[in-house]
């Protein structure tokens, strides 16, 4: 290829990163923010994510991470404030419990649920469950994903284990186990992200039902109740905040979904199906506004998308909202 042929192609690439960031419908649009976080939070890379981003009342951003780090927060400026708690948290839920904001994260390397304090000290742990009869030993439970109901109700997204939800009342006795594997409606092909969704008057929850490429709504007894979208890439996590729920998607996408199910943006569209889902996507392949391998997501109270990669070099996005 010519020098002029690779000055065309970067800037075609710089004009599809460009579309990415706007809108699918137009209710939303979104800009990217360049650089928005710190590149090497308290002098070091970020490492390795394999995780969930999440946001607190006051802005800071909560990344999970592989590294001995453990959770690395960001200010609402994406800059480092501090790092705190265990390694390898992959599914990651921030809620409030009598007036106190609370982490709940899923560990699936570590075969265990667990829920931490903001400043990283751990309340308690969840290990498998032998009276569910889905598990030999305790290597074969791997949860993916964790939410709570009102009644704090603790259910478990073991995506990478049994692929059932399994539910826990809130003292953490086993309760019942929910789906199972196969394609079908009603069951899981890698029940990967899990939220509590009071936005329809009765609480559901959104389940993103990853191989399958669907979303889709079960009840607090574990009764499927229906597909929300489907022909997904691969959702990975969900996060609600008003009518807005997102979704990253691991093939190099971001969707938004408004309160009935519709979707109202989608960001970050990767156009190359090599980088899609790319652990190890070298780093000078990046482009602004181009999503890779998206993992983790929330929405912050301006209504802004914050992104984190699936990737060994640890890769944050901040799409913004546009008025």
């Amino acid at each position: 290829m010519t020098k002029t042929m690779h000055r065309i192609a970067r800037c075609l690439l710089g004009v599809l990163a460009l579309a990415a960031t706007t809108a699918f419908a137009a209710e939303l649009k979104f800009t990217t923010t360049p650089n928005f976080f710190e590149a090497a939070p308290d002098s070091q890379p970020l490492g390795p994510c394999h995780g969930g981003l999440v946001v607190d009342k006051a802005g800071n951003i909560y990344v999970t991470t592989d590294t001995p780090r453990g959770i690395v927060v960001f200010s609402p400026n994406g800059k480092f404030l501090r790092a705190f708690g265990p390694a390898r948290v992959h599914g990651l839920e921030i809620r409030e419990e009598n007036g106190t904001e609370v982490i709940y994260g899923a560990r699936p390397a570590d075969h265990e649920v667990i829920k931490l304090k903001l400043d990283g000290t751990q309340e308690w742990a969840i290990h498998f469950p032998p009276e569910a009869g889905l598990y030999k030993e305790a290597k074969n439970f791997n949860p993916c994903a964790v939410t709570v109901g009102p009644d704090g109700s603790i259910f478990v997204a073991d995506g990478y284990g049994a692929n059932y939800v399994l539910k826990f009342d809130k003292e953490r006795k086993f309760v019942k186990a929910f789906g199972g594997p196969g394609e079908e409606e009603g069951k899981f092909n890698t029940c990967h992200g899990i939220a509590l969704d009071t936005r329809q008057g009765k609480p559901l929850l959104l389940v993103c039902n990853r191989n399958s490429n669907r979303v889709e709504y079960w009840d607090l007894e574990g009764n499927f109740v229906k597909v929300i979208q489907k022909d997904l890439r691969q959702p990975a996590a969900v996060h609600i905040r008003g009518d807005y729920a997102v979704f990253p998607e691991l093939q190099g996408r971001v969707t938004v979904l408004d309160k009935n199910g519709a979707i109202v943006a989608q960001v970050g569209d990767n156009p190359n199906p090599r980088q899609r889902a790319n652990y190890g996507l070298p780093q000078d392949q990046w482009q602004d506004g181009i999503c890779n391998s998206p993992h983790g997501a929330s929405i912050d109270k301006d209504g802004n998308l914050l992104v984190a990669e699936w990737t060994q070099f640890g890769h944050l996005h901040k799409f913004t909202r546009v008025p």
